[in-house]
């Protein structure tokens, strides 16, 4: 009998409600942690991991964006929403409430060290969590996915030696007047969506979580381990488990 295969695994962390800012310094603290593994000062396996998290309002703009001087940065703090100028990829986005924002901190070695292979893999994770709602989305060639020309989720990453920060961010529940401020990653012409709008329903993050997990397993060829931070004793729980959590409460 031929010896089984174990799969990649990719430890999830749900890390709740959190600043931007804050939410970065957790992805540089795992992203040095796979930069040290690969200059040979740290052995360590099972780094892989997947952040998620919901924002407070705020603005970020990618290494693309030059129309966004500081008097457009003035203007868009005094709707109440923070600015931050980053190192990802593309151009303008928002993310806030009702937003689940995911930031895969994967060294690429590990899968596939492509960055084109993992911007794709990253848009098909999301097209699969979209269809488990009976949502047709799909790609286009601008960046990020859409439901027919509606965008309804943006993709900017970054990657460094192949270990990835940033990540992708899905509209659930979140105020779509927020994009209304902006031409979101730079595309004129284009409305926004979100799973609420198009399901015609209320559809909070946390109804979204366990699709996207699904969908990022599959993609991925990896398995998750979903941690819950709602516990001071932290564990690890695979999809099975977190389906049977969820359906206890």
């Amino acid at each position: 009998m031929a010896a089984q295969v174990s799969r990649r695994v990719v430890n999830v962390i749900n890390l709740g409600r959190m600043g931007f800012l804050q939410a970065y310094d957790v992805q540089l603290r795992y992203m040095r942690q796979h930069l040290e593994e690969l200059s040979g000062r740290r052995y360590a396996v099972g780094l892989n991991t997947l952040l998620l998290v919901e924002h407070d309002p705020v603005y970020t703009v990618g290494l693309r964006t030059k129309d966004y001087d500081e008097i457009e940065e003035k203007r868009l703090k005094s709707l109440g929403a923070e600015f931050y100028r980053t190192n990802r990829g593309g151009l303008i986005t928002y993310h806030g409430p009702g937003q689940l924002v995911a930031y895969p901190i994967l060294n690429l070695t590990h899968f596939k060290p492509s960055i084109k292979w993992y911007i794709a893999t990253l848009e098909q994770t999301i097209i699969n969590a979209c269809w488990q709602f009976g949502i047709q989305a799909h790609t286009t060639e601008d960046t990020g996915v859409w439901v027919d020309n509606r965008k309804i989720a943006a993709i900017g990453v970054h990657g460094s030696r192949y270990v990835t920060t940033h990540g992708i961010a899905l509209n659930c529940d979140v105020d779509l007047m927020w994009f209304r401020h902006i031409i979101p990653c730079g595309i004129r012409g284009k409305d926004v969506t979100s799973l609420t709008k198009e399901l015609g329903k209320p559809t909070p993050i946390k109804s979204a979580i366990l699709p996207f997990l699904r969908a990022f397993e599959e993609e991925f060829e990896c398995e998750v381990k979903y941690r819950m931070l709602d516990n001071e004793d932290v564990s690890f729980l695979n999809l099975n488990q977190m389906q049977e959590k969820s359906l206890e409460q």
